[in-house]
């Protein structure tokens, strides 16, 4: 059984408790075991590095070092905001020992680097739990298309990120997709930003970017965007009313997380996997691969 160290964060305690709840029940059938951080902080995400740097370096390294009191080499964090504030820990503290002194002296468990980050879509797209995945899935997805997003947290800088897959043009995401009996579409913007926090500041920005993405999604034929990040998703899902009032458009795309459309294929229930949580309703996804 892998076992890994497991950073909710705030996302999947609130906005993104799909997430949360597809990630944990598809862990469990899949016989992957994530063990939660003791007493796990907010990791500062979009708005600790613009505050204070050690401050944005800290946060991260508290969870890291406690992370180091379970019993396990690796450490996940679903949400790619929290994931990138986690790899510049690795990244900064790993190449500066000053810093890393700074930082730990504001910490009363110090950071040594011991417990490493494991990129969360790697944890169910490497070959050995893809194999899993295509033996125990009980509903195929075929017939369904999807288009990937990745966005851009989780790729980029890839001198940060230590990301193995191609930055401008990732699979892992599509492979997984391609496992449940889906097909995963090509399209361009699967790593272009969705405006992120600019949705509480620079709400007419992040709406075009959200229209970019829906209509180029749209436009190769996918019948959902499978999102691995909440901040992506919830601006995909939630703002997509606004982004249709203004463009005149009608999307009504789907936007699930891709660990719920594991738990699909899985045969688990959908209401475990937090389906009904979504915004835009995806009885049009659940009815093609015949689970409505």
């Amino acid at each position: 059984m892998s076992k890994y160290a497991f950073y909710p964060g705030c996302s999947l305690e609130s906005g993104g408790m799909e997430y949360g709840m597809s990630s944990l029940a598809v862990a469990e059938a899949l016989g992957i075991q994530f063990l939660e951080v003791p007493d796990w902080n907010c990791c500062g995400a979009s708005s600790a590095h613009m505050t204070d740097h050690l401050l944005s370096l800290a946060l991260p390294a508290r969870v890291m070092a406690l992370a180091e009191t379970l019993p396990v080499t690796e450490l996940v964090a679903p949400c790619a905001a929290c994931h990138a504030r986690f790899a510049a820990v690795e990244y900064e503290l790993g190449r500066d020992e000053d810093l890393k002194q700074k930082v730990n002296s504001l910490l009363e468990r110090p950071y040594t680097g011991k417990v490493k980050l494991r990129y969360y879509l790697d944890v169910f797209s490497n070959p050995d739990t893809l194999s899993e995945i295509e033996k125990r899935v009980k509903k195929s997805l075929k017939g369904l298309k999807v288009a990937c997003y990745y966005g851009c947290l989780f790729v980029k800088p890839p001198k940060v990120m230590q990301f193995a897959d191609d930055p401008e043009n990732p699979q892992a995401m599509d492979n997984i997709v391609r496992a449940l009996g889906a097909e995963p579409l090509p399209w361009p913007y699967k790593t272009e930003c969705c405006g992120a926090s600019l949705g509480v500041t620079e709400e007419d920005h992040c709406t075009k970017l959200c229209n970019d993405i829906l209509r180029f999604a749209r436009d190769s034929g996918a019948d959902c965007i499978v999102a691995a990040c909440p901040l992506c998703q919830a601006n995909l899902d939630m703002r997509q009313v606004t982004v249709e009032k203004k463009y005149g458009v009608s999307y009504r795309m789907p936007i699930p997380f891709f660990t719920q459309l594991i738990g699909l294929a899985l045969g688990l229930d959908p209401i475990s996997l937090g389906m009904k949580k979504l915004f835009v309703d995806p009885a049009s996804i659940l009815k093609k691969v015949g689970v409505a």
